[in-house]
């Protein structure tokens, strides 16, 4: 029974809790159902699409994939298991859908095939078409399915019908309606095609990923395999050209113009009823944004709005979009807080920290915020709520309330169709996450309608995470300690376990992020994990202090919420040890490194250690030009002579665990960590692992990770 797994065997059969949970919702516009994947089980890795039937309060399947392949095991194209890679996507079955504007036909591909589900009905056919089949969607009039298959877009009529290429690759290196590497990876763009609101039409990425220079990834365990030649745009090298094109069914063509040399990257494209094809092209120094219109006639493009930031400027979910009456909705950078605009008025003020805007209605924004610096600190670190703001009213600047607030700490997100909103939140008081549909009313009140159950896994064990701001910085930390640990059982080793850096927030108000933490603290550790400046949920200021300088100040941060918490808890500060992935790896090789004297062990998973060897619109965000600034990327490299010379004499015990098979954060980085540490006399061990991308998704892998870190960790600390 899965009740008498031990926690890291649980934690990996379950993919991080994640299964069995309803995911990816969206609410018809009539308020008549809501459509959301989930899988049968707890441990079952198969998605199946559902809808839930609000006037029947019934749900039901209506497209199950063991039914739909007939038993046959599900076959990957390397398109789609890229884009499963880029989203982090370690489930099975049916992973993602679309639907058309009423949401009553749904499209989805499995094992590179094409179905399409009639969402009322609860049925699902598959449309005889060329493959394999990449990010299926169809038309807002429900009539036509466009996708992405063998680098053309195509087309297929709805009932199967007149299936025709668009557009079709003009050479190898060429495709059509995908998103290239750098948009899925950094920009959070994972589509590369947008249907006109009539559905006569589509934007369509033309990506040419022949500037980008050619990486190969070997498999050492399997020397007679060719190796994967990948396409990786490294900072300071050439990004894809990336072209829009207004296709239309009627067979014309017609490229969109603008400034691609000054404004390299798509970064946004909005297509609704309410306005011009909107984009959203960033500079490469990205510091400076457009959002143009798009005329469909010539193709050309006028300025509707420009950001310009003198360190960076970020990119959100859900914009830019139009309102109902043509004005502009933005999460704007403003007077030190991060703020919704709809034209030219700010609806938020300093107390909030916009971080997406969830969906637009007729008079109100649905958008999900932290607590901001204008409002003093929040009594915990780590809340995420959704609000509604007006932009009808009068005034400069609009009202707004929360949107099915709880009584307690959680992080929360939301789908809207008319009136009614499908919260899904998840907090400190209880395991897994929620998810309920209600109808709000006024002055935050709101009528419960359903339920959506979960099938996720209860842990075997319970997480504890207290929640504290720590150090001169206020820097959000999380503090766990052993399940029944008593004041009188005196200090602890302790661990900090951060990613600490962009784009990821570790300490928020929600149990099942703190799981492996917990598990951690109850090998006999103090756990601490710290965000510190870099981190999202903040402020701007907050997030761009780490600009040049990401190796000091993140790991100055640690420092500092250590030494802050060492006063509050009882930490034995002669055994130090500090694990991460990525980010956090990168982090966890900097502190033994630079700082022997705080950390005594580290285990330095998949990190970044050239970080010339990074992404361009991630590096460059952070650190510039290489040829601009050698120096910048020198001093926070790992594997550099100047990176290098900010390690001590002092030697403490590190753990290198990279995948082999990884793409985002190649071996190529721990490799050279490894070589750097050799050259140096500096004693480590180094774990690879066969077949693992950056995800660890496999079952035994996951499972014996967790107990090899334990392991190296109390064996460098003394502990056995």
């Amino acid at each position: 029974m899965t009740g008498q797994l031990s926690f890291p065997r649980q934690h990996a059969r379950t993919q991080r809790f994640t299964l069995g949970a309803p995911r990816a919702l969206t609410v018809a516009p009539d308020d008549s159902r809501v459509v959301f994947l989930r899988s049968r089980t707890g441990t079952d890795r198969t998605g199946l699409l559902w809808v839930y039937d609000l006037d029947g309060r019934r749900e039901y399947p209506v497209a199950d994939p063991e039914e739909l392949l007939g038993g046959a095991e599900e076959e990957l194209s390397a398109e789609e298991r890229a884009r499963r890679e880029r989203s982090r996507e370690g489930s099975a079955g049916v992973v993602g859908y679309a639907v058309d504007a009423a949401v009553e036909l749904a499209a989805f591909a499995l094992s590179g095939r094409l179905f399409t589900a009639d969402l009322p009905g609860g049925t699902s056919r598959e449309l005889p078409v060329p493959g394999p089949v990449v990010d299926p969607r169809p038309s807002p009039d429900g009539r036509h399915v466009a996708y992405a298959a063998g680098g053309a877009l195509r087309v297929v009529g709805a009932d199967g019908e007149g299936d025709r290429a668009l557009a079709e690759p003009e050479g190898d290196t060429i495709t059509y309606g995908l998103a290239e590497f750098i948009a899925a990876e950094e920009m959070d763009r994972s589509r590369g095609f947008w249907w006109s609101p009539d559905g006569d039409a589509l934007l369509v990425a033309r990506v040419d990923d022949a500037p980008v220079r050619r990486w190969w990834i070997a498999d050492p365990a399997h020397p007679g395999r060719e190796p994967a030649e990948i396409a990786y745009p490294a900072a300071g090298t050439s990004n894809a050209e990336v072209r829009l094109m207004l296709l239309g069914l009627d067979g014309s063509r017609t490229e969109v113009e603008w400034d691609r040399q000054r404004y390299p990257y798509l970064a946004r494209v909005h297509w609704s009823a309410y306005g011009p094809p909107l984009l959203l092209v960033q500079a490469r120094d990205q510091r400076s944004q457009l959002y143009l219109a798009v005329d469909t006639e010539s193709g050309r493009t006028s300025t509707v709005h420009v950001d310009e930031d003198s360190v960076w400027l970020d990119l959100f979910p859900g914009v830019p979009a139009w309102t109902q009456d043509g004005r502009l909705v933005r999460i704007a950078d403003e007077a030190g807080a991060r703020v919704l605009m709809v034209g030219d008025r700010k609806l938020t003020s300093g107390a909030l920290q916009v971080r997406a805007v969830l969906g637009i209605g007729e008079e109100d924004v649905l958008f999900s915020a932290s607590p901001g610096a204008g409002a003093g600190l929040p009594e915990l670190p780590g809340e995420v709520d959704v609000h509604r703001a007006w932009f009808r009213g009068s005034g400069d600047q609009g009202g707004w309330e929360p949107v099915g607030k709880r009584p307690f700490p959680a992080v929360h997100s939301a789908a809207r169709g008319g009136e009614v909103i499908a919260l899904s939140y998840s907090g400190l008081d209880r395991p897994g996450a929620r998810v309920e549909i209600f109808r709000p009313g006024d002055h935050g009140t709101a009528e419960t309608l359903a339920e959506i159950a979960s099938y996720a896994e209860a842990p075997v064990l319970t997480a504890r995470p207290q929640l504290v701001f720590a150090g001169k910085h206020d820097i959000p930390c999380a503090v766990l300690l052993p399940t029944g640990y008593r004041e009188g059982d005196g200090p602890l080793p302790v661990l900090m376990d951060p990613y600490g850096g962009p784009h990821g927030q570790r300490v928020v108000a929600s149990h099942n992020a703190h799981l492996t933490s917990q598990w951690f603290a109850d090998q006999g550790f103090a756990v601490i994990v710290a965000d510190g400046r870099g981190t999202p949920g903040r402020s701007p200021g907050w997030e761009k202090a780490v600009r040049d300088d990401l190796a000091a100040v993140s790991l100055e941060d640690q420092v500092e919420a250590l030494t802050a918490l060492a006063g509050r808890y009882p930490l034995d500060l002669t055994k130090v040890a500090i694990r991460g992935w990525s980010y956090g790896g990168y982090l966890a090789g900097l502190a033994v490194l630079r700082r022997p004297d705080v950390f005594h062990a580290g285990v330095v998973g998949a990190p970044v250690t050239d970080l010339r060897l990074y992404d361009t619109h991630y590096m460059e965000r952070y650190l510039g030009l290489p040829d601009q600034q050698p120096e910048v990327y020198a001093a926070n490299s790992l594997v550099t002579d100047e990176g290098l010379s900010g390690a001590a004499e002092t030697v403490r015990p590190m753990l290198i665990v990279h995948g082999l098979a990884d793409d985002n954060v190649v071996v190529a980085h721990s490799l050279r960590l490894s070589s750097a540490l050799l050259a140096a006399g500096r004693p480590h061990e180094v774990l690879p692992l066969s077949g693992v991308t950056h995800m660890t998704p496999q079952e035994q892998v996951a499972e014996n990770l967790l107990l090899l870190q334990v392991d190296f960790l109390k064996r460098s600390l003394g502990l056995r």
